[in-house]
């Protein structure tokens, strides 16, 4: 491997979606790092359209918890009935460890847990933006790489942003203005489990030489 920062490496490989926390406080010093981490991100033509209301209070987080379940129940219940998540999960020969998967993913607890993260960051972009999508991608990006380095946890949640009847109760609950709209929600904590590294595809079946499908690395 050519010559990289091992410490920025290791946090790259680090990084992982923690969904359990412990109920440990965040400091304001770590908080502030990883909101200039965000504000440090690129966008195009430097719009800068990305907006962040950071949620501690519980009762807040609560609502985000009920909003978020109730998202991603309706969005995994239809990938059930589709039969999407079956495919996705053929591989999996635990039939209990299915059946689990399942369950979690169309009763919308999957996305539940927010409200025992530490803090929540809701991330909102300027509509007026066409960039806005990927440039809070970025900000978003620097979010989850920091809150690694700092030994912390966090995952990104889009599920509960998708359906506008949810992205309404949650701009009219915090404020958002209207030419705002609200991509994505993320819990920060300190982690309450392990990490899990989650397999990932081999650099062959993603990259390709000069046109699609012919293999860049051999390996």
């Amino acid at each position: 491997m050519a010559e990289i920062n091992k410490e920025f490496w290791q946090v790259v490989l680090d990084r992982r979606s923690i969904r359990k926390y412990t109920n440990e406080q965040v400091s304001e010093e770590d908080i502030r790092l990883i909101m200039e981490s965000a504000r440090q991100a690129p966008s195009g033509e430097n719009a800068q359209p990305w907006r962040f209301i950071i949620v501690k209070d519980q009762a807040s987080k609560d609502f985000l918890s009920v909003v978020g379940k109730g998202g991603s129940g309706r969005r995994f219940t239809g990938e059930y009935l589709s039969k999407h998540m079956q495919t996705r999960f053929e591989t999996l020969e635990d039939e209990d460890k299915k059946r689990a998967a399942f369950k979690k993913l169309t009763s919308g607890s999957v996305s539940a847990f927010v409200n025992q993260a530490a803090f929540d960051i809701l991330v909102l972009g300027k509509k007026e933006v066409w960039d806005a999508p990927f440039d809070t991608s970025a900000a978003i990006e620097n979010i989850l790489l920091t809150a690694a380095s700092l030994g912390l946890g966090a995952c990104w949640l889009v599920a509960p942003c998708i359906d506008i009847r949810d992205e309404l109760k949650m701009k009219e609950y915090f404020k958002v203005p209207e030419d705002y709209k609200l991509y994505a929600i993320i819990a920060v904590g300190v982690p309450g489990e392990t990490k899990n590294p989650r397999p990932r595809l081999p650099l062959n079946e993603l990259v390709f030489k000069e046109t699609f499908g012919e293999a860049y690395y051999e390996e």
